[in-house]
C-alpha cells in the first residue's frame, strides 16, 4: 500500500480518533487529514467536536446530519427483515457502520482524497464492517486503521496526543465502551467483561430500572404500511419521529434491555449490553403483523432468510450481492403487510395484545369453535389419510429395521 497524501477520517471526538489525527500525519506520513463526524442522533452538539478536530490538526472538519438516512435506508429495511442477530440483537450499532462507510467514500470523492481512515481496533466487528463496506463501494480507495497498528493503551494514546499539544478533559479511562445512536446504545468492557457480573444501573441511559417504571400499564398502537412503520397511536408520522417517541415511551417502562454473550465475527465471544427500546418494539410488532398477513409458507421461509440477513449485516456485508438479493425478496413479501398492532407496556414487558389488518388472512368463521363455524370437519379425515400415508408406508415396510 502506497503512502496516502489526503485522508478522510471517521471522527467521533473521542481519545482514539483524536489521537489518530497526529498519528496519521507523523507515523503514516499523511499530509492532510479531513475529519468526518456523522450526526446519528447521539444527542450531542457536534460543533465542539468539529472544532476539536481542527485544533488537533485536521485541515478540514466535516459534520453530516445522517439521522434520516440511518432510519429510512438502514433501520426500516432491517425492520422489514425482522433482523435480530442470534435472535436477540437488533443491530442498532451494526446498521450505522455501512452508512458511515458510505459517507466516508462520498467525502473522499468530494475532497479528492486517496484514502479513508477509522479508529477501530483489531479485536472488534466494526473494523470489518468499515473495511468491507468501503471496499465494496470503492475498491480502489485505501483504508487506514491506525488503532489496529499502534498497540497503545488508552493512557498511552493520551500521552502520545499530549506530545502534540492535545489536551483531554478526562484522563482516567472510563470502564465502559459505549456507542450511541438513534437506534440504541451498546455498552461493553470494564466490569461487564465478567459474564457473571450484573450490570449496574449506571450503564443504562435509555431505559428505566423496573423499580422506577410506572405502576400502570400503557398501551401503544403501531401502524404499518407495506411493512414500514407509519403511524403511532392513530397519528401518521415519519419513521424517525416514531423511533424517537417510542424510545421515550418504551424506555419509560423499562422495555428494551438486552444482556447477551455474543459471537463476534473475529472468533471471540463478548459480553454485550444493549438498549434499543423502539427498534425491538417495532421488530416485534412487524413480525406479529406478518403472522396475520403472510401465508404460512412465506412466513416460514422468510424466517430462515431473516437469520441469514441478520448475520450478513452483523458481519459487515450490507453491500454484498446476497444481501441485495435478500432485500428484493423481503421487499416483495411486504406488499400486503399493512395494519395496526396494539402493545401493552408494563414493568419491562412489551406484550402484543391486539392486531388488525384489511389484508388479514385470519378468518374468524374458520377459526371459531362456536355456532358460526364454517370449517368442514369431515374433510379432515381424508386430509390426514393423505398427509400421513408416506409415514404409514415407511412404518409397514421399514419400521422394524430402524
Amino acid at each position: 500500500m502506497g503512502r496516502a497524501e489526503r485522508v478522510v477520517l471517521a471522527y467521533s471526538g473521542g481519545v482514539d480518533t483524536t489521537v489518530c489525527i497526529p498519528y496519521l500525519k507523523n507515523e503514516f506520513g499523511v499530509k492532510e487529514v479531513i475529519t468526518l463526524a456523522a450526526d446519528l442522533g447521539q444527542g450531542e452538539d457536534l460543533e465542539p467536536i468539529r472544532q476539536k478536530a481542527l485544533k488537533a490538526g485536521a485541515s478540514e472538519s466535516l459534520v453530516v446530519d445522517a439521522k434520516k438516512a440511518l432510519v429510512e435506508r438502514y433501520a426500516v429495511p432491517a425492520i422489514k427483515a425482522n433482523a435480530l442477530y442470534e435472535n436477540r440483537y437488533p443491530l442498532s450499532t451494526a446498521l450505522a457502520r455501512p452508512l458511515i462507510a458510505k459517507l466516508l467514500v462520498e467525502a473522499a470523492d468530494q475532497c479528492s482524497a486517496d484514502a479513508v481512515a477509522h479508529g477501530c481496533t483489531g479485536k472488534g466487528n466494526d473494523q470489518v464492517r468499515f473495511d468491507v463496506s468501503i471496499g465494496a463501494l470503492n475498491p480502489n480507495l485505501k483504508v487506514l486503521a491506525p488503532a489496529r497498528e499502534w498497540g497503545m493503551s488508552r493512557e498511552e494514546a493520551i500521552a502520545y496526543g499530549e506530545q502534540f499539544g492535545l489536551t483531554f478533559a478526562v484522563k482516567k479511562s472510563s470502564p465502559y465502551s459505549i456507542d450511541y445512536n438513534l437506534l440504541g446504545r451498546s455498552i461493553e468492557a470494564g466490569p461487564l467483561e465478567n459474564p457473571w457480573t450484573e450490570p449496574l444501573e449506571e450503564v443504562f441511559a435509555m431505559t428505566k430500572a423496573i423499580a422506577d417504571t410506572p405502576d400502570e400499564p400503557e398501551y401503544v398502537e403501531v401502524g404499518f404500511t407495506a411493512g414500514e412503520p407509519t403511524c403511532l397511536n392513530g397519528q401518521e408520522m415519519s419513521a424517525i419521529q416514531m423511533l424517537t417517541e417510542l424510545n421515550a415511551i418504551a424506555g419509560n417502562h423499562g422495555v428494551g434491555r438486552i444482556d447477551m454473550i455474543e459471537n463476534r465475527l473475529v472468533g471471540i465471544k463478548s459480553r454485550e449490553i444493549y438498549e434499543a427500546p423502539a427498534l425491538l418494539l417495532l421488530i416485534a410488532a412487524h413480525r406479529d403483523l406478518e403472522s396475520l398477513t403472510l401465508t404460512a409458507d412465506v412466513t416460514q421461509y422468510k424466517r430462515s432468510i431473516e437469520e441469514t440477513y441478520s448475520r450478513l449485516v452483523y458481519n459487515g456485508l450490507w453491500y454484498s450481492p446476497l444481501k441485495s438479493s435478500l432485500d428484493a425478496f423481503i421487499e416483495h413479501t411486504q406488499m400486503f403487510v399493512s395494519g395496526t398492532i396494539r402493545i401493552k407496556l408494563h414493568k419491562g414487558n412489551a406484550q402484543i395484545v391486539g392486531r388488525q389488518s384489511e389484508n388479514a388472512l385470519y378468518s374468524e368463521e374458520l377459526a371459531t369453535y362456536g355456532a358460526d363455524d364454517q370449517f368442514d370437519h369431515r374433510a379432515a379425515e381424508g386430509f390426514i389419510y393423505v398427509w400421513g400415508l408416506p409415514t404409514r408406508v415407511w412404518s409397514e415396510r421399514l419400521g422394524d429395521e430402524a
